[in-house]
C-alpha cells in the first residue's frame, strides 16, 4: 500500500480549489453590494505567502500551475522570481500565455515576474517589507523563441458582444 503524499498547493485538484474559493469569494460580493466594483477572487502572489513559497521550493508549485491556476481565480502570474539568465523570448512567451488566457476567459491578466540576475533555480531572494521573499523557481527549458519572433499581438477581451 502507497503512502500518503503531504498535501501541498500545487497538486493535483489545487485548481478546482482555487476556483472554489474564487467562487464563493464573488457570490459573497454579489450579494454584499449591488456597487461591486474592481476585481473579486483569490490573488495568489508566490513571494508573499509562507505556503505559497513552501509550495514552490519543494517544487509543488511551478509556473504552469500558477498559470493554470489564474484560468479559475486570479488575475495573473504575480511576484515570481525566475533565473536571471532566463531568455527574453521565455519571458515573453509566458506573458503571451497570460494574454492569451485573458482574452479567452473575457478578464484583466497580468505578469509579475522578476528575472534576478545572479541568481539560478533553488537561490532565494529578498524583496523587502510587505513583498517577502521567494525562491528562484524553474522556467520551463524548452524555448519560443520563433513563435515570438512572429510578432504580432494577442488582441484584448472583447465585452461588447455581450450586450
Amino acid at each position: 500500500m502507497q503512502e500518503k503524499a503531504e498535501d501541498k498547493s500545487g497538486a493535483p485538484g489545487t485548481t478546482a480549489a482555487m476556483s472554489m474559493l474564487n467562487y464563493q469569494v464573488n457570490k459573497g460580493v454579489d450579494m454584499a453590494s449591488s456597487y461591486v466594483g474592481g476585481l473579486s477572487g483569490a490573488f495568489i502572489p508566490v513571494s508573499e505567502d509562507q505556503g505559497m513559497i513552501e509550495a514552490a521550493e519543494c517544487g509543488a508549485l511551478t509556473i504552469e500551475k500558477l498559470e493554470a491556476m489564474t484560468c479559475v481565480c486570479s488575475v495573473g502570474l504575480d511576484m515570481i522570481a525566475i533565473p536571471g539568465d532566463t531568455p527574453a523570448s521565455t519571458i515573453s512567451g509566458i506573458i503571451a500565455d497570460e494574454a492569451a488566457i485573458g482574452m479567452v476567459n473575457q478578464k484583466t491578466t497580468a505578469v509579475r515576474i522578476i528575472p534576478v540576475i545572479g541568481k539560478t533555480i533553488g537561490d532565494s531572494v529578498e524583496f523587502g517589507g510587505l513583498l517577502g521573499h521567494a525562491p528562484v523557481m524553474p522556467v520551463n527549458r524548452f524555448g519560443c523563441a520563433d513563435f515570438i519572433g512572429r510578432e504580432g499581438r494577442i488582441p484584448a477581451p472583447i465585452h461588447s458582444f455581450k450586450n
